[in-house]
């Protein structure tokens, strides 16, 4: 089994689906077959086993430090339980709006005057990194803008995530020799977990004087860094730096990556689905004002909160492309580990039904016209149990603000010829990008 894959790398996503569609949802691997492999290795997609792990038995199964070694480039942070909150989920809202207005649009109005292709992946990480960076750090990159800057913090967070990948696929102690002698994809791993430490650590400096000189505003308004600390006693030490560290790096990776990710396997699912995108259309029309119908409209949160197909397409969405694949590792007993394969999960016949590869946002919608929810362990795009993800409102908002944006306004078709094909990295991006034509609709 190893040669397979080793050899088929860039197939092993789709690789293992197809191992575990014959073999019914789970396989063992014993870590004799596997010359590298230093425990047992129980692969599932089976949502019960989710459930069993993740849910109701979370505590007897620890990630372990293995796991945590791998991923230290993003520090050890938490996600915020303050995420559940209305006025932050409005604060959202606001901001995606305003990066929408004065980033990302821009950007689009010139590539349809010029007739420009443009790369919606690009861009779609470039708004990301800017919309969570105000949010999160209250200072903005300008990352997107006509001159498509290189931002080294960007480009950090993707080649350390092409390194953790492999850390899941190649020797132990391969990765681990690297690591000890600074050489290969850890070197490189060393010098982006330096940048991304470096500008989380002057961004918690710099608020950490403001705070000092009584300033608590920023250029981007309101922040969860300035928050806590000038609100909360555990981080108004410069002791806790490492803490709110980890915690920026935690919040700036899913907000900047994942986000991205799906936004861009969604508009490229959506342009081979015509008849869902002409839904998507209609439903948005039929949320706005009549007389701004044909206008240039950008959707308020009112309006977003009515989106039920929207909503059930990009659930659709990210159930055929889960923005984090990185395998969540969990311990079965002392010599064997648990992998979840959630991409694998979304394409099983005997979860999703014999329909389970095709496009089809109804799947999360009532016959009464209201969203339909599945169990988390099902739909593990935003993880279950204890560690589900806080921000999930959060994301879905974002995601309408600009989704609903770009569609009701601009036409877009894919390049000819352009070739989209998943990168294995933790976090599903297009190796190539996603290249595209847009057009306004009301110039």
């Amino acid at each position: 089994m190893s040669p397979t894959i080793l050899f088929q790398y860039d197939q092993v996503l789709d690789l293992g689906a197809e191992i575990l569609e014959r073999c019914g949802g789970t396989f063992l691997v014993i870590r004799q077959s596997l010359w590298f492999a230093h425990s047992d290795m129980l692969v599932t997609c089976i949502p019960a086993d989710a459930h069993h792990v993740m849910s109701t038995n979370f505590w007897n199964f620890p990630k372990g430090p293995e796991f945590r070694m791998m991923l230290d480039a993003f520090g050890n942070g938490l996600f915020i339980s303050d995420l559940e909150d209305w006025s932050f989920h409005q604060r959202i809202v606001d901001i995606s709006l305003d990066k929408v207005e004065n980033g990302l649009v821009p950007v689009l109005e010139h590539a349809s005057q010029q007739r420009l292709a443009v790369d919606f992946q690009d861009l779609f990480q470039r708004f990301g990194l800017d919309a969570t960076c105000a949010l999160i750090t209250g200072c903005n990159p300008k990352s997107i803008c006509l001159e498509l800057p290189d931002v080294p913090f960007a480009s950090a967070m993707e080649e350390a995530g092409k390194v953790i990948f492999l850390c899941h696929v190649y020797p132990k102690c391969i990765w681990k020799l690297q690591r000890w002698l600074g050489i290969g994809s850890e070197r490189i791993l060393i010098a982006a977990k330096k940048t991304l430490y470096d500008f989380a650590a002057e961004r918690v400096s710099f608020m950490r004087e403001r705070s000092n000189m009584g300033t608590n505003q920023t250029e981007e308004g309101l922040d969860i860094l300035s928050a806590y600390i000038n609100e909360d006693e555990a981080f108004q030490s410069s002791a806790s730096n490492k803490v709110l560290i980890d915690n920026i790096l935690s919040l700036l990776l899913a907000g900047k990556d994942t986000t991205s990710a799906a936004f861009s396997w969604f508009f490229w699912l959506v342009s081979k689905n015509p008849s869902v995108e002409t839904k998507i259309i209609e439903e948005l029309k039929a949320v706005v004002p009549a007389k701004e119908t044909e206008k240039w409209h950008l959707f308020d949160a009112e309006e977003l909160s009515k989106l039920v197909y929207l909503h059930g397409a990009l659930c659709e969405s990210l159930r055929l492309f889960p923005p984090n694949i990185l395998p969540s590792g969990h311990r079965l007993d002392p010599s064997t580990k648990v992998i979840f394969h959630a991409y694998a999960m979304g394409r099983m016949a005997c979860v999703w039904g014999k329909d389970c590869l095709e496009f089809k946002p109804e799947r999360w919608v009532t016959g009464k016209g209201r969203t339909k929810h599945e169990p988390a362990y099902k739909f593990l795009s935003f993880s279950a149990g204890p560690r589900i993800c806080l921000g999930k409102e959060v994301v879905f908002l974002q995601m309408k603000v600009v989704v609903a944006a770009i569609m009701h306004n601009y036409h877009f078709q894919m390049v000819e010829g352009h070739r989209v094909v998943p990168t294995v990295s933790t976090v599903l991006h297009m190796k190539h990008g996603l290249k595209v034509n847009v057009k306004n609709k009301w110039a």
